[in-house]
């Protein structure tokens, strides 16, 4: 008797909770992809504008230990990193942004850090919303190493990729004694 119990149970919580749920699922359109990887980049570059107002500028040049980058370098890092990446996603020629930035000291203060990291961002979010849904499925052979990746991951791995060195850069705020951004998953 228990076993018939437990049965039905099983049965009544798989019709009544389960099949609705799955009735209702709707399938993502390749729209609806690209709207919500803009919406991603668009967060990213908000939480990131955050960081770069959180440090102060007579900061940038901080480094935790004298072995790693600079808050500066680890920013401009992200932003050469956004341009690089994604032109390889999206074959969206980047603006130059000349010769290494993250050696530059002249690119190392607040005002070059913010002009680049928000131009990386805007970058991105256009290569995004002007790329073609129907290549992200293609194969990239990476000028590095011996990787290929589709164009649909290469994206992924370059909001990966920002969000790690944004991340570093906690350490670095929290040494200055200053609380970081609220973290902004939505």
């Amino acid at each position: 008797m228990k076993k018939i119990i437990s049965i039905a149970t099983i049965y009544i919580f798989f019709f009544s909770f389960v099949l609705p749920i799955a009735g209702n699922a709707q399938a993502l359109s390749s729209a609806d992809i690209k709207a919500q990887m803009v919406k991603e980049w668009e967060r990213s570059k908000a939480y990131t504008i955050d960081y770069l107002n959180t440090m102060p500028a007579d900061k940038y040049s901080f480094k935790a230990v004298d072995s790693i980058r600079s808050f500066a370098q680890q920013m401009l890092h992200l932003a050469q990193a956004n341009l690089f990446l994604m032109s390889l996603a999206t074959d969206l020629k980047s603006p130059s942004f000349g010769s290494d930035r993250e050696q530059s000291p002249t690119a190392h203060t607040k005002d070059s850090v913010m002009y680049y990291v928000t131009a990386s961002y805007d970058y991105c979010i256009n290569a995004v919303k002007s790329s073609d849904v129907s290549k992200w499925g293609e194969i990239k052979k990476l000028p590095f190493g011996n990787y290929e990746e589709t164009r649909f991951a290469l994206m992924n791995k370059t909001l990966e990729h920002q969000a790690h060195h944004r991340g570093q850069t906690t350490i670095y705020i929290r040494l200055q004694g200053i609380k970081p951004p609220q973290e902004r998953l939505f």
